[in-house]
């Protein structure tokens, strides 16, 4: 019996069937839409290092044969022939991939699977839906990865860009190419196994039945894998010219300087978000995607709309679905993706590196994520116990989705391309572990505790920082004062002085004078902070 997985589920080949010459099928349909469905070899970095590893209809096989494209047959759109044992040294993943052909939407596909059969019976079967969607034209459907032995993962991760987005995924890009002529409705394609009027071979993998979309005859399997095995396919025709490909690693711009031109966007801000506007959002006026309803602003209800029911529901009622799909998770096929304004998913399965996150920010997490638990470098729990400020760190690690948050707080990220930024330890709650990090400590009078603890973060990677509110972010002049409550970040390169000659409040920390100190900012132009409304 097949054993059905969800997203995230893993398993080893070898707990699955003993063999290594298997049968992967693709189903997948909708109507009015085609989909190219391909297969993408990876090397350890998970790059396409070798474009003789991309097999698609222009190039339906590697140059050892051991990953062929066999067509569509038995049920499944698409399917092809692994021999795992064949796979040279430097291709460690398998990545199997659907993209439309053409305008449209994953969120239109009826149900449809990934499964392997191995000897004639099928092993493992990964069944997904348009409801797991919405905008998205690509989507990664399951991986074979080596880690030690070769193992298998239902992915189901999605991409809004389509091909494009999937060649800069695994380090490529796309080259202008001649529009392939379309094959006749119902004609066979050339490197499918021939027709046959009687019972499938032992091998065969069982007939599916037949998508409510688009019904489909079953056909009889390929009987490779069995002692006697029969060659899948003529040689195909000499292929295209393939794609070049070259390293190209999916990042974010990095903060422009403030007071530089073009003008910024606000801390936390996506470049071109309206301030105030939650991710994913709309800016007002803009006319929706894909002939949708334009969203109301966060909390409003839309005029003529009657209370209780979610924008969007069909005119015949709410439903269920209809009350839930403003709440779906956001795919974005991004590292770090935010839900909402206080809520942040982090794909630990592009990129390869662990994250160090704050201990028990973790909600929820899918697939196979190993978390450890190691110190901030406060030296010790000395300075913990004397300031209250000490920061435990958990480790996460392997492969999945961590969603993270903490009291509510608005997390916001930054993405350093080589620069600096201090982050006030109170206000980090993830980081990656790529990058350089150390904690500094800023002494005074009058700061609880004793002193600031902040944290200044170096190299390439992301910082998630949270804030009580929306923060401002201002330049750095000879008069920049901030109170050491309210400031989250600034620049590295900015100087800080320890200051006492304005009174701010009176009793502003129990058993003090009322004399209290704020932080002043020096540095070149360019320089900023960062500041929360927000103070004890």
């Amino acid at each position: 019996m097949a054993r059905e997985f969800q997203r995230g589920h893993k398993a080893k080949i070898s707990d699955l069937t003993p063999g290594t010459d298997l049968y992967v099928g693709v189903q997948i349909a909708a109507p009015g839409l085609t989909f190219d469905i391909s297969c993408f070899g990876l090397d350890a970095n998970e790059q396409l290092s070798d474009d003789r590893y991309f097999i698609f209809f222009n190039q339906p096989k590697s140059p050892e044969e051991s990953i062929q494209l066999l067509g569509a047959q038995a049920g499944d759109t698409q399917s092809f022939r692994v021999t795992l044992d064949r796979i040279p040294a430097n291709i460690h993943r398998l990545s199997f991939t659907a993209t439309i052909d053409g305008a449209g939407q994953m969120s239109n596909v009826g149900p449809g699977y990934i499964r392997i059969v191995a000897g004639g019976e099928e092993v493992v079967r990964y069944a997904f839906s348009g409801s797991e969607f919405t905008t998205e034209r690509a989507v990664m459907l399951g991986d074979f990865y080596l880690k030690d032995v070769w193992r298998f993962a239902a992915i189901g991760q999605g991409f809004d860009g389509g091909l494009d987005a999937l060649l800069k995924n695994f380090g490529g890009e796309v080259a202008e190419e001649q529009p392939a002529a379309q094959q006749p409705q119902g004609a066979a394609p050339s490197f499918g196994p021939p027709a046959q009027a009687t019972a499938p071979p032992a091998f065969g993998a069982p007939a599916a039945p037949p998508a409510p979309q688009m019904p489909q005859v079953p056909q009889p399997a390929p009987s490779f894998g069995a002692p006697a095995a029969q060659a899948p396919a003529p040689a195909p025709a000499p292929a295209q010219p393939n794609p070049q490909m070259h390293a190209a690693p999916t990042i974010a711009a990095p903060m422009t300087p403030y007071g530089q031109p073009p003008q910024p966007p606000q801390y936390g801000q996506v470049p071109g978000q309206v301030p105030g506007q939650m991710p994913g959002q709309a800016p007002p006026g803009a006319p929706s995607p894909y002939g949708q309803q334009a969203p109301s602003p966060y909390g409003q209800q839309l005029p003529g709309v009657p209370q209780g029911i979610p924008q969007g529901a069909p005119p015949t009622g709410a439903g269920l679905q209809a009350a839930l799909q403003p709440y779906r998770e956001t795919p974005t096929g991004q590292r770090w993706t935010p839900q909402n304004q206080q809520l942040m998913r982090v794909d630990l399965t592009m990129g390869g590196t662990p994250v160090l996150a704050r201990q028990g920010s973790m909600v929820m997490y899918q697939g196979k994520v190993d978390f450890s638990y190691k110190g901030a470098g406060f030296a010790g729990r000395i300075v913990g116990n004397a300031t209250g400020q000490e920061m435990q760190l958990m480790r996460c690690s392997g492969r999945g989705q961590v969603f993270l948050a903490e009291d509510g707080a608005h997390l916001h990220s930054i993405e350093l391309q080589g620069d600096g930024i201090c982050v006030s330890a109170e206000n980090v709650l993830a980081f990656d572990e790529s990058l350089q990090h150390e904690v500094r400590r800023i002494e005074g009078h009058g700061i609880p505790g004793g002193a600031l603890f902040t944290m200044q973060f170096q190299g390439t990677g992301t910082v998630i920082v949270k804030t009580h509110g929306i923060p401002v972010v201002l330049p750095v002049t000879p008069t920049t004062f901030a109170d050491c409550n309210a400031v989250v970040a600034w620049s590295s390169a900015s100087q800080v002085i320890l200051s006492s000659q304005v009174r701010l409040r009176r009793n502003a920390y129990p058993g003090h004078s009322g004399e209290t100190v704020n932080l002043q900012f020096r540095g070149a132009p360019g320089n900023f902070i960062v500041v929360q409304p927000y103070e004890v």
